[in-house]
């Protein structure tokens, strides 16, 4: 389950922030990094705002918009070969944000 703040799908930088509820019940801040398609769905990678957490896991979940002022649902990822696609490519937009970056500069 997931708490959707300042979420507008069409930006996909800075979209805000999203309170994930765990299997526990505990609840997690995440700022959401990006959201992008891969093979016709989409995706969203989200980072933990936990200050307790010292590495910077990033959590990539598949991102389904309803639309219609209905509140996107995020979805665990089962199948290994669909992670690892997914994986590769929010790894190639890190690459291109990079790159931008250091253009910019």
């Amino acid at each position: 389950m997931a708490d959707f703040e300042n979420l507008n799908s069409e930006e996909e930088m800075d979209l805000g922030i999203i309170t994930l509820t765990l299997d526990d019940d505990s609840e997690v801040d995440c700022a959401i990094l990006a959201i992008f398609p891969v093979n016709g769905k989409d995706y969203i990678a989200l980072l933990p705002l936990d200050e307790e957490e010292d590495d910077d896991e990033v959590l990539i979940y598949r991102f389904i918009d309803k639309g219609d002022d209905e509140d996107p649902e995020i979805e665990n990822i089962e199948d290994d070969d669909e992670y690892d696609a997914v994986a590769d490519a929010f790894d190639e937009l890190l690459d291109e944000m990079e790159f931008d970056e250091e253009e910019e500069d």
